[in-house]
């Protein structure tokens, strides 16, 4: 193993209680100080790519707990961990780098857990500005959890307590005496990195440090030191007084997210963040904390306007999406249009694309009016190959690695197979199918490439899985969506990026004015749209509703997704009762 770049950091130590502590600084000291404390069993080299992002805009202090990495530990080891003992070191390194202005707390597991001790204690009162919580519970917060659910229980209450029980395994067994040493300086210790990269998909860039098996060791001692006395007495007065954004990991192996329920009683000061990703967020999802972080520190940075957060963003899913870029093609109108509005009320960065750039310009607008934090219009046609990479060689250069792509773009054609031309087979396929492959490929590159995960909806349509006479060519486009989705998803789940398949069913947008009628006269195809267009008019279902669905899809990383009743219904049908819907399908259209 090699030691992590920290890129330039300056070195100093800092004598505190009997140990000196290795303190590393990035950035110009004349900003507002950001200060990151690590985990368990971490160094605070883990923060390495968090750091040097934050280090362009902030003063960045990141430091080794006693006992880890080239910090010294206290002698006996017994004791000498104590919350207590960590406060008083937190603060001579704040005085040290720090001496006349608070400074930004940020920490994560045992880091975030030490730092709720100093964001609640009266001695550290006017040295925090502001404090960003990650995979680590206050003891005092934990410990009244625990008594609420065991004094006033309920179903709902006990089957919380015993899955955080069946998530804190390991908090027992660093309890045993001498087990513990002797796994993390043996087979664990040599194990662990590989144990990082399968289970928690951290890139192998060599982290952990060579100190790994020393640092564990030391750090047993967190746990015994504090964790029982705590849950057994926690504080009364544990109130945070600096505002707090708690970024709470969606799949954390070792917490529940039901742990911060209560959370808002002890910081009247708080925003929620959660994030795709499981333990190790500062090595998976360095850009997204780096962004959060920033955007929370400047709110909170006397003499600086406040900017667009979480807490702020009108929309639902506001604590997912707020800072994150969004790309959604065919956005000009419709499904499209509706779906960058929901996206930017949830606070996110919005890229609308359409091949109309007055629509599209139009979308971007009305995007920031509702919450965007930025928006911007590209004009592009989806089936050109070139124009995409072009789009996505620029998306990327001018506003960063896309988080959510939305392949929406499409057209619609309508009439019997023997009357539909190879070429009017070529421009619906071209749009609706080689549109979502083009972006899948280019932009799902990139979110691969930068290896923090993403996502990638397409829009697919009920008429994937339920036959038609009348629309074989349209139904054959948005089949190959659904089964390249469903690919695509097994593929890259082992990255973490998901795909899903939005599949809505009749929603009232101009796709039906606009639907091309193959084998008829232009006057009986103009009569056939208008038609269509009244009948879908007629059943009136918003296309806000597909774009609720659209998030709700990416919050919960569904595989495929009927939005309305009838594309629910037959996606039923198509599972249990595939004949009855082979029989519908002989019905004429009623066009």
């Amino acid at each position: 193993m090699t030691t992590v770049d920290l890129k330039g950091a300056r070195e100093r130590w800092v004598r505190t209680g009997g140990v000196e502590l290795c303190v590393a600084e990035l950035g110009e000291a004349g900003r507002p100080t950001v200060l990151l404390v690590h985990g368990y069993p971490d160094s605070k080299e883990v923060w390495s790519e968090v750091a040097t992002r934050l280090a362009e805009r902030f003063h960045v202090v990141l430091y080794d707990v006693r006992g880890h990495g080239r910090s010294t530990a206290p002698r006996p080891l017994r004791g000498g961990f104590t919350l207590e003992k960590l406060t008083d070191d937190f603060l001579a390194v704040a005085d040290a780098v720090s001496p006349d202005a608070p400074v930004h707390l940020v920490g994560h597991d045992w880091g975030s857990v030490q730092a709720w001790e100093f964001v609640t204690v009266r001695r550290t009162q006017g040295r925090i500005a502001s404090f960003t919580s990650m995979s680590g519970p206050s003891l005092d917060h934990f410990g009244h959890w625990i008594k609420k659910r065991l004094t006033r229980p309920t179903p709902r209450r006990a089957a919380q307590l015993v899955n955080q029980g069946a998530k804190s395994w390991y908090v027992y067994m660093l309890h045993t005496p001498v087990l513990p040493e002797l796994a993390w300086r043996g087979p664990l210790g040599r194990r662990w990195p590989k144990i990082l990269q399968r289970v928690e998909k951290v890139p192998a860039d060599g982290y952990p440090t060579p100190s790994l098996p020393t640092d564990a060791a030391h750090g047993a001692w967190l746990y015994r030191d504090n964790v029982r006395a705590r849950l057994r007495r926690p504080r009364a007065d544990a109130y945070a007084h600096a505002p707090v954004q708690l970024i709470t990991p969606a799949g954390d192996a070792f917490l529940s997210q039901r742990l911060y329920d209560d959370l808002e009683q002890w910081a009247p000061e708080l925003t929620r963040r959660t994030l795709p990703a499981k333990h190790w967020v500062p090595r998976t999802r360095p850009d997204q904390l780096a962004a959060w972080i920033t955007e929370f520190v400047t709110t909170h940075e006397d003499g600086v306007p406040p900017v667009a957060s979480a807490a702020a963003a009108p929309g639902k899913h506001a604590d997912r999406f707020s800072g994150q870029l969004v790309l959604v093609t065919g956005a000009g109108s419709g499904i499209g249009r509706a779906t960058a509005f929901a996206f930017a009320e949830a606070g996110a960065r919005v890229v609308a694309v359409d091949r109309d750039a007055e629509s599209a310009a139009r979308t971007a607008e009305m995007s920031r009016l509702v919450g965007a934090p930025a928006a911007w219009a590209e004009t592009v046609d989806v089936s050109d190959e070139q124009a995409m990479e072009k789009l996505a060689e620029k998306v990327a250069t001018e506003y960063g690695v896309v988080d959510v792509l939305v392949n929406n773009a499409g057209i619609g054609l309508s009439g019997a197979f023997l009357d539909t031309s190879a070429e009017d087979w070529k421009k619906v396929l071209d749009v609706n199918l080689w549109g979502v492959i083009h972006g899948c490929r280019l932009f799902g590159n990139q979110m691969a490439e930068r290896g923090q995960g993403g996502h990638i909806v397409n829009t697919a349509s009920a008429a994937a899985y339920q036959p038609s006479r009348a629309l074989p060519a349209y139904s054959t486009s948005k089949a190959a969506v659904l089964m390249l989705s469903e690919c695509l998803r097994a593929e890259l789940a082992g990255q973490g990026i998901g795909v899903s398949a939005i599949c809505p069913g009749f929603v009232n947008t101009n796709i039906t004015a606009t639907a091309r009628f193959a084998g008829v006269s232009a006057d009986e195809e103009a009569r056939r749209q208008k038609k269509s267009a009244r009948l879908y008019g007629l059943r009136n279902y918003p296309p806000e509703k597909v774009a609720d669905a659209v998030l709700r899809a990416v919050v919960r990383n569904q595989a495929v997704v009927p939005v309305t009743p009838e594309a629910r219904g037959a996606h039923l049908m198509s599972r249990f009762a595939p004949r009855a819907l082979r029989a519908l399908a002989r019905l004429e259209p009623p066009l």
